[in-house]
């Protein structure tokens, strides 16, 4: 028996009185919308009542109440994501936004929006786009970027260390990622707890996620254009020159494909990963015994909490039918992540020991799967081992079911992972690692470059910076591009003395985490429109480690 998804729901009947509808869990048609404090409160139950209701597939509302498809399979997400013949990842196919019944600035337009990038076409254009990004990832250099994650979590860790407490999910995982992708992409001056907020929140389907991807498009244009004029051997720099002849509007919009990807996957699975090897005491026990590692409690992350829970994303290019339902050609189809790595068709005991065992659909599959899962493994994997090794008597510093979570229509996020452990001396990473043990004397002093790209390659050491060229603005015009918000920022001080990026990071002059004052932890705070991404909010300053590389660029 198959189910017709409701493409109009138009004029339908409201729900009778005492209905669950009225809790605004259900919408027309009697569909569940998967967004919202019902769904997103508990996921993996929402999920469940999903599959019982329904099957391997199911038809959902978006908002808006618009209606789509959720698979809950794993082997019907499986085969959407390896059929891209029968379900595209162009969005142009999406009958609804072809009519025009979904607003330009939908919540998820972010998500769902058609760009000239290799996530949303298919064929010959496809494998362009999608082997310059591949090539481009692979190209950098193995042995600096190892460097890079731990030098970043050494001086992350020094932030907290001192106190004998801290928070893993707003201390660690939400920061090292995004320090590692920025410096990989040669654009480490650009970090800030504005940016981290920004790539938080425009994956959420918030009405402020089309702000927020703009602010991050501000950054990524100025800097592709930077690339041009002052080429250099970063990921920006190696998609600039590839041998695909990607354009500048290509480039930039890659660049946040693949900074919002690596971004969200990572700090959600180094939260996860952190959770389990603290509070699993199955994973304790394995732990200790030698048993297990801490990348094999990723891979249980992985299954667990992937880092998104659900992905909208594949469009109906023919009529077909999947678990049961009947998919019309031009219906959207979310791919369910999170509920097919719980899918009792291959997993029906959830404690089951899962080493060795990597069929989780984590990072998707098919010619779409994620290009930088390894690189996210890389951070989550190196990031928690020198945690683990640096508080190594770390413990959880409420009960595991204190734990708070929130969700959105695409992931679920541990609010925060509170710890304690003995207090612990700041580490100089130019002379130690995370276990203290010296530096060898080959390490190679990793140079930030007056451009900021050499993070993670080494080069020579001029005695001056060069004089700055003026900074080019964007010339392609995208549409999204708003008054005010190309306007030039602040140039580089000229004639300072060029240092290493760990000596520039480690400055005595900074007040220690002791001394810093309590700053407070609310909802994230959204720049205002038009605001130049380069200079700090009125009253605030830049963070931390990274905040002295900003004031150091002449930014902050």
């Amino acid at each position: 028996m198959t189910t017709d998804l409701p493409f109009s729901t138009a004029g339908a009947g409201a729900p009778p009185p005492g209905c669950p509808a009225h809790d605004g869990s259900f919408g027309p048609g009697g569909l569940r919308r998967i967004h919202g404090p019902e769904a997103e409160k508990d996921q993996r139950g929402f999920y469940e009542a999903l599959r019982r209701e329904h099957g391997p597939v199911a038809p959902i509302l978006l908002h808006d109440d618009v209606p789509a498809w959720l698979v809950l399979g794993h082997a019907e997400n499986v085969y959407v994501a390896t059929h891209p013949e029968e379900f595209s990842v162009d969005s142009r196919h999406w009958l609804p936004l072809k009519e025009g019944r979904v607003r330009p600035d939908h919540p998820m337009a972010p998500i769902f929006t058609w760009q000239p990038v290799c996530a949303f076409v298919e064929g010959p254009e496809h494998k362009r786009l999608r082997g310059a990004v591949t090539d481009s990832l692979v190209g950098a250099d193995g042995r600096g970027v190892r460097r890079l994650i731990q030098d970043s979590t050494i001086l992350l860790v020094n932030e907290f260390c001192e106190d004998g407490h801290g928070d893993i999910v707003s201390d660690f995982a939400t920061r090292l990622p995004m320090m590692v992708m920025l410096g990989l992409l040669g654009l480490p001056e650009a970090y800030d707890d504005r940016l981290v907020q920004a790539a938080q929140d425009l994956i959420k389907g918030t009405e402020t996620a089309n702000a927020s991807n703009e602010y991050l498009m501000v950054i990524l244009r100025r800097h592709v254009e930077r690339r041009i004029a002052e080429p250099a051997e970063d990921f920006t720099g190696r998609l600039l020159a590839h041998p695909s002849g990607l354009t500048a509007q290509e480039v930039a919009e890659h660049l946040r494909i693949v900074l919002i990807a690596a971004y969200e996957t990572t700090a959600n699975l180094i939260a996860n990963a952190a959770r389990i090897a603290l509070t699993d005491r199955r994973v304790r026990t394995r732990l200790g015994a030698g048993q297990m590692t801490l990348q094999d409690a990723t891979e249980q992350a992985l299954w667990d909490e992937p880092p998104f829970s659900a992905l909208l994303g594949r469009y109906a290019v023919e009529d077909i039918e999947l678990g049961g339902q009947r998919i019309h050609k031009g219906d959207a189809v979310m791919l369910g992540f999170a509920a097919a790595n719980t899918d009792p068709a291959i997993r029906p005991d959830l404690k089951a020991n899962l080493r060795g065992n990597r069929a989780h659909l984590a990072f998707g599959g098919g010619p779409h799967a994620c290009p930088g899962a390894d690189l996210g493994r890389s951070i989550a994997d190196l990031g928690i081992d020198e945690l683990f090794t640096r508080l190594s008597d770390a413990q959880l510093a409420v009960e595991p079911e204190e734990l708070r979570w929130s969700g959105s229509i695409l992931s679920r996020h541990l609010v925060e992972v509170p710890v304690r452990f003995a207090p612990k001396p700041q580490v100089d990473p130019r002379t130690v690692d995370a276990s203290g043990a010296p530096r060898q004397p080959d390490d190679i002093d990793w140079l930030l470059s007056d451009d900021g790209a050499s993070l993670f390659r080494p080069v020579s050491r001029p005695s001056v910076l060069p004089e700055p060229a003026p900074e080019p603005l964007p010339s392609w015009g995208l549409p999204s591009q708003g008054p005010g918000l190309l306007e030039p920022g602040p140039t580089r001080e000229p004639g300072r003395e060029f240092v290493p990026v760990s000596e520039l990071l480690a400055a005595e002059d900074e007040p220690s985490p002791r001394s810093r004052p309590e700053e407070p932890r609310g909802e994230p705070v959204l720049p205002p429109s038009g605001a130049d991404p380069s200079v700090p909010a009125e009253g605030t300053r830049p963070r931390g480690v990274l905040g002295r590389v900003r004031n150091w660029f002449g930014a902050g």
